[in-house]
């Protein structure tokens, strides 16, 4: 039997977090597939955290600079490992070079950290995002990671540009992989509830994640007062896990701004509001609260930035627009028109079938994942900079582990 290691960041909080949806989907294409599945991190688990057992998914605490690894990994000996973010990679990478040569290396990069700290710096600096925004720390680590690995799973096709035209990456050491979803079914359509009985506008995104917590603070001070100015009596309703105390604080019944933190069941709250609002101004990747509004029936009003990736060449369920005022504008309307509010709610119906298809994109994944088992050598001694990068930046991260590995045993030892 075929077996996958998935070494995460966290425990994977599909409740919490797009990316940790998209980890347990992840999980289940294995799992569906016939691969025994396991599941490593160096952190804690939270009451939040996905239950792995019940999938009957082996979880095991790792710990960083630390050679116990090298001993589990050699014992467990995974037909492929994946990775998720680079900085993962950074930590594991070499043991798993080291200890399991012929072991597949795939890096999932949720979405890619470059992008999103480009636009960071562009934002911070007032002025428009350029591709030389990419040229970063963040930019070099994880452009590394991505050649040290055999594979890289991309979850956006903007990314994939990126990475094949800007920083001119092989493109067969990437991989398209974005959400993988069912179609939404005629039933579950008409179990939707319809436009007047919903009321309200929905914000909602884990504020551990900083473009949501600039998104939140954007809409309260730029674009929420225009809306009201138009509706005096609209509501939008902030759900996110993890809070901050700024965050709450911005909680102002008054002038219908309602934070209410984490969401119970983000189904349903997506489901009682009317609009969806998500005016992100970075980011990166493709996001989940957009994804969450199409599969509840519930139109957006979203920035750029935040439908990047999704729309294809079909129609957006809502209306994108950047600027406070054709935001808000644009919001009203669509809160106001049943007609094309009805129309926005079938073009995310559309976007979910056609371009998040999951018995499509899991079939190319796992053929994808075969064909570099069946092929590792021969695609290893393609990878000439991948090699380089073992030689070279992969010693000093591994003496650099075993010094701090050697400090901390003399540190216990006095």
């Amino acid at each position: 039997m075929q077996s996958v290691l998935i070494i995460a960041k966290v425990w994977p909080e599909p409740n919490s977090s797009a990316a940790g949806s998209r980890l347990v989907q992840i999980i289940s294409t294995f799992l569906n597939s016939g691969w025994r599945v396991s599941v490593a991190s160096t952190a804690k688990k939270s009451e939040y955290s996905f239950e792995l057992e019940a999938l009957k998914i082996t979880c095991y605490p790792v710990e960083v600079n630390d050679s116990s690894f090298d001993k589990f990994i050699k014992e467990l000996k995974p037909t492929a490992v994946i990775f998720d973010r680079f900085s993962t990679e950074e930590q594991f990478g070499w043991r798993v070079s080291e200890s399991c040569p012929d072991t597949l290396r795939i890096l999932d990069t949720e979405d890619l950290h470059c992008l999103r700290a480009g636009r960071q710096i562009a934002l911070n600096e007032k002025r428009e995002f350029t591709n030389k925004d990419l040229n970063n720390i963040i930019a070099k680590r994880e452009i590394a990671s991505i050649y040290r690995c055999d594979l890289s799973l991309i979850i956006s096709e903007f990314e994939m540009n990126i990475l094949k035209e800007v920083f001119k990456v092989d493109a067969n050491l990437i991989h398209y992989l974005p959400f993988l979803l069912d179609p939404i079914t005629e039933k579950e359509e008409l179990q939707w509830p319809v436009f007047q009985s919903r009321k309200g506008f929905i914000s909602i995104g884990n504020f551990l994640h900083e473009p949501n917590t600039d998104a939140v603070y954007y809409l309260k001070k730029e674009i929420w007062p225009l809306i009201r100015k138009q509706l005096s009596n609209a509501e939008v309703s902030v759900y996110g896990a993890y809070p901050t105390a700024a965050i709450l604080q911005m909680n102002d019944p008054k002038n219908g701004f309602l934070v209410k933190g984490r969401a119970d069941d983000a189904n349903s709250v997506m489901q009682e509001a009317r609009v969806c609002l998500a005016p992100l101004r970075f980011g990166a990747g493709l996001k989940g609260k957009l994804i969450d509004a199409m599969l509840n029936g519930t139109p957006n009003v979203s920035s750029s930035i935040a439908a990047e990736g999704m729309q294809g060449d079909l129609p957006w369920s809502g209306e994108i627009q950047d600027k406070p005022i054709a935001f808000a504008n644009t919001a009203v309307k669509l809160y106001q028109n049943e007609l094309l509010w009805k129309q926005a709610q079938l073009n995310g119906v559309q976007i979910i079938y056609q371009n998040f298809n999951k018995e499509k994109h899991e079939k190319l994944m796992l053929e994808k994942i075969q064909y570099f088992i069946s092929n590792l050598k021969e695609e290893r001694e393609k990878n000439f900079i991948g090699s380089m990068l073992h030689h070279h930046s992969l010693q000093s991260s591994k003496y650099m582990s075993l010094w701090i590995e050697a400090k901390n045993k003399l540190k216990s030892d006095i």
